[in-house]
């Protein structure tokens, strides 16, 4: 079996021949694919002398030859030696998927690396903006264009790769810097309408479903975050939930993945309804699954699962469709409009900071500002 190295010093394993044979990156070909080479020897010891020279003439080919590297060439670089260290799977996932679908297949792409200017780039999110979506059968009657989102995560992957050849001396300033980027989309916040709460409730109990929707309206987790809730995790005595994975769907597997943030990791107070609720469901189910809400199979459920069921509901209860995210905004509008403060909302949202919390419901707060304002005027015009 091979034995692993360290990153950059390839690996080494025992051929069937007798003979040890070490492999490495040797650079990178016009599409960013890695070229691999090999060096044989008859120890161990011989081998690994040949492969760190063979590694260290390697970057010393590479620096010679920064002229050459293309922009997909040297995104795959970054990604294979910088982008795995620090990025979230899921991050990784999305830049590979730019990568092989909208980059390296462009102009832009395929342009040298010191001649790449910052009209290239422009030119190449306006050519993506109209018709970069990769067509496939189930996207036929979406937009052509890439969405305003998904252009701005492409420049941030681009631009943080040619920092790094800035940083490396590569290239004398990043061209992707003073590119105009397509404003964000802003997107109307809809909340469930607490007139048709009781019906909504009734329709979940009858689907089977009333827990799981209960407790996010009780507590706003995202979707992945309510998933990843094991049993243990729930202290019933003390009435809180330590919330410390989510569920993904990723390549077409459902899994436990790391939360976003150091501040999505959290222990939530619940109310004294919502521990009673699920202490009976875990009494129910006697040990069936190690999630509080699982598959039918008893592991993690799926977050496309969990969307088709809120639909389902909604349109039995006679109620428009609305994304699962806007439970989360309907419980943080119900705690903003009866009292809580922005900081201790934000800490219960998992958000890295109040000043996030408030830029995303500061609609609302102004709307409660201003009903405190005339409350007060309509108070004082009355003593006049």
């Amino acid at each position: 079996m091979a034995k692993r190295r360290a990153n950059g010093e390839g690996n080494i394993r025992k051929r069937k021949d007798g003979r040890w044979e070490g492999r490495y990156t040797a650079g990178y070909d016009e599409n960013g694919r890695r070229v691999i080479k090999n060096v044989l020897g008859r120890t161990q010891a011989e081998v690994k002398a040949k492969l760190k020279d063979a590694v260290a003439l390697a970057d010393i080919s590479n620096v010679a030859k920064a002229d050459e590297y293309t922009l997909a060439q040297w995104l795959r670089y970054w990604m294979d030696t910088y982008g795995k260290v620090y990025l979230r799977e899921s991050t990784r996932i999305n830049y590979e998927g730019f990568l092989k679908n909208q980059i390296a297949t462009s102009s832009v792409g395929k342009a040298k690396l010191q001649k790449l200017t910052t009209h290239d780039i422009q030119l190449f999110y306006n050519r993506m903006g109209k018709s970069g979506r990769v067509q496939r059968k189930e996207s036929e009657k979406q937009p052509k264009g890439l969405a305003a989102k998904s252009i701005r995560n492409m420049h941030f992957f681009i631009s943080h790769a040619l920092e790094q050849a800035v940083k490396e001396k590569m290239i004398p300033e990043n061209p992707a810097t003073g590119c105009v980027l397509p404003k964000k989309e802003k997107t109307e916040m809809k909340t469930l309408p607490l007139d048709k709460l009781e019906a909504f409730f009734l329709e979940a109990k009858h689907s089977g479903v009333f827990e799981l929707y209960y407790t996010e309206l009780s507590t706003g987790l995202r979707r992945g975050e309510l998933l990843g809730i094991h049993w243990d995790d729930i202290d019933f005595e003390a009435g809180s939930i330590y919330i410390q994975r989510q569920i993904t769907r990723l390549n077409g597997e459902v899994k436990e993945s790391p939360l976003k943030t150091k501040n999505a990791y959290r222990q939530i107070i619940v109310a004294t309804e919502v521990v009673q609720i699920l202490r009976e469901k875990k009494e129910r189910e006697d040990g069936f699954s190690i999630y509080a809400f699982s598959s039918p199979s008893g592991g993690p459920m799926c977050p496309d699962s969990m969307l088709k069921m809120l639909h389902r509901v909604l349109k039995r209860a006679g109620m428009e469709e609305i994304p699962f995210h806007s439970l989360r905004h309907t419980f943080a509008t119900l705690a903003l409009q009866n009292g809580v403060d922005v900081k201790t909302l934000s800490g219960l949202l998992g958000h890295y900071s109040a000043g996030f919390t408030l830029d995303t419901y500061g609609h609302i707060t102004k709307a409660m500002k201003q009903d405190a304002a005339n409350k007060v005027g309509n108070f004082l015009a009355g003593a006049v």
